[in-house]
């Protein structure tokens, strides 16, 4: 039996929240960021549920394209100096809620995304807690 892990994440520079209680994607809040396309400044919100590539943008997101994602409390810009493996992008970080972080990749279309951990004994105690595993 295979077991849905939904990630809570928040900004990496002001730490709060990006967990949208009052919007859902598949039945879990959402990840709700500042998303900037070309000349296009909108909303996109991101599915947390981990593997998934839902989300719904109040802008039109070329498929292909790099944007740039922006925190909707401090409006400071999530950005790293990581590199996308698979295209070339510049990878995205939150910070998870549990520790660590999970980054996904700034290229409309690229589905690279990963989790790290910074303690990783510390991190599986509190994965094995939060998903009931034994």
């Amino acid at each position: 039996m295979s077991k849905i892990i939904a990630v809570n994440v928040k900004c990496p520079e002001c730490r709060k929240s990006l967990m949208d209680e009052e919007y859902l994607l598949h039945d879990r809040p959402s990840i709700k960021i500042n998303v900037e396309m070309g000349n296009k400044r909108g909303t996109i919100r991101l599915c947390s549920l981990y593997g998934c590539y839902d989300h719904k943008s109040d802008i039109d997101l070329i498929e292909g394209e790099i944007a740039k994602f922006h925190c909707p409390h401090c409006n400071k810009e999530i950005t790293s100096s990581e590199i996308c493996e698979t295209c070339g992008a510049k990878m995205i970080p939150f910070t998870l809620e549990m520790g660590g972080r999970v980054s996904f990749c700034s290229r409309s279309g690229c589905t690279k995304h990963y989790v790290a951990f910074e303690d990783i004994s510390d991190a599986i105690r509190k994965f094995y807690k939060e998903y009931g595993y034994r």
